[in-house]
């Protein structure tokens, strides 16, 4: 099987999020659940994505972690399309279908960019509770008090809210860089509750950044991903909960910088456009090939 290595969300190698991407022959089935877990636990990045061609523009992918399948990833999905086009499998120009366990999605290839739909925006319960607040931001290191104030928005206090656009994450709104800087998350404790409030992880950002654009960090230790330099999902979660606020216009391209405490920084393209009066949200990027080659499985 070919493989490709690849940073997505950004244009230069080890800057991004980095994801294998694993090509089956054609013909062929996907492995066993356990041979792709493990070859994603010896590929050692947080996500790798197996993808199979079903026709010309249709394609079926598997997203597994090194501890468990996904039903979808953004930054893996943005490389595998990227490496789709290097191989002369997919052109540039062309719109693709991806069948993900999160639906069908419409994937437009570019140039030199992939963007990619989100699966139909979900809106959770907020976390509001004083006793809930002050733990879910204790186990992140940081005191309840004080966050998720927005700059310009006099009398907007944002709350943490999970959301979802193909994984459930819970937003959790900070008051600024420096506190975002400052996240020390207990791993054990966001590990179990990630499972108690059934989310992958925690997406902290805060939108009054000095540069005037959104700055965020991702944890899913419950996955085996303590820190990740770019989620597409998440920051498509992102720009809907935003939205739902009254945080953004539709079709306006938002770009949210991920990763820069991992010394990988990431710039995530998301828009949010309106189907039928019902949000939808877009994600997409640049991507960059930093390995090539052959995998036995």
């Amino acid at each position: 099987m070919q493989f490709q290595i690849v940073d997505a969300f950004t244009d230069q190698l080890f800057g991004g999020n980095p994801a294998g991407i694993v090509l089956l022959p054609d013909g062929a089935d996907f492995p066993e659940d356990e041979i792709m877990r493990k070859t994603a636990a010896e590929l050692r990045y947080s996500e790798t994505a197996f993808v199979k061609q079903l026709d010309a523009n249709r394609f079926q992918t598997r997203y597994f972690t090194p501890a468990a399948e996904v039903e979808l990833c953004g930054h893996a999905t943005i490389g595998a399309f990227h490496a789709l086009r290097s191989m002369g499998l997919v052109k540039a120009g062309s719109t693709c279908l991806n069948e993900t366990l999160s639906g069908l999605l419409e994937v437009a290839v570019g140039e030199d960019t992939v963007l990619m739909d989100m699966a139909e925006p979900r809106l959770f319960e907020s976390i509001e509770g004083a006793a809930e607040l002050d733990e879910l931001y204790r186990i992140m290191g940081l005191p309840a008090a004080g966050q998720g104030v927005v700059l310009g928005k006099p009398g907007l206090s944002l709350l943490p809210r999970k959301v979802s656009t193909g994984l459930i994450d819970i937003m959790m709104p900070v008051k600024n860089e420096q506190a975002l800087e400052e996240i020390q998350p207990d791993f054990p404790a966001l590990k179990e509750l990630s499972r108690r409030y059934s989310v992958v992880g925690v997406h902290a950002f805060t939108v009054n950044a000095a540069d005037g654009r959104i700055h965020a960090r991702n944890f899913a230790p419950l996955y085996d991903i303590d820190e990740e330099a770019a989620t597409g999902t998440s920051n498509g979660a992102l720009t809907c909960y935003l939205y739902d606020y009254g945080l953004g216009a539709p079709n306006t391209v938002h770009t949210i910088i991920q990763g820069e405490k991992m010394k990988r920084p990431s710039q995530i393209s998301t828009q949010l456009v309106l189907k039928g009066g019902a949000p939808f949200v877009k994600v997409g990027g640049p991507a960059v090939t930093l390995a090539r080659g052959e995998i036995s499985l």
